[in-house]
């Protein structure tokens, strides 16, 4: 009688090549897996950025994407997808737009050549510049 017996596991190793789609395998789940977490991710940040949705759909919809995720993600998709897209690309030319008016409050506005050798001939006026540095000023703006 044998007290211990071989455990075995019926996985026989078949060198580099046998792990090697065995990897390639684990690489395409982790693709989907990540794919279907963008996707959700990005239902969800929809869901709250709709301002014609009242709460409680939203309420629905969030339930649904927790206990039957999969098929409440494609069913959003499907049905309101175009709205998803208008919405992303409403939300994308409003920040666009704000960074816009950022840099060119930043950047300053371009001031015409004469305004520029008058900024200079005030600096110069008050010594704060020479008339070496008034005159350099003075060229570029002209150029």
């Amino acid at each position: 009688m044998r007290i211990i017996e071989a455990v075995t596991t019926g996985y026989e190793y078949q060198g580099f090549w046998g792990s090697f789609w065995d990897i390639i395998w684990w690489f395409l789940w982790i693709f989907f897996f990540m794919a279907y977490l963008f996707a959700l991710f990005a239902v969800i940040a929809d869901l709250f950025r709709d301002h014609s949705l009242n709460g409680w759909w939203k309420a629905v919809w969030i339930i649904f994407l927790i206990f039957v995720p999969f098929l409440t993600l494609l069913v959003y998709l499907i049905a309101r997808g175009n709205g998803m897209a208008k919405r992303s690309a409403k939300e994308a030319s409003q920040l666009q737009s704000a960074q816009d008016a950022y840099i060119k409050s930043v950047a300053g506005t371009s001031a015409s050549p004469a305004e520029e050798i008058a900024k200079a001939k005030g600096l110069l006026d008050a010594g704060t510049i020479t008339q070496a540095e008034y005159d350099a000023l003075k060229a570029k703006a002209l150029s």
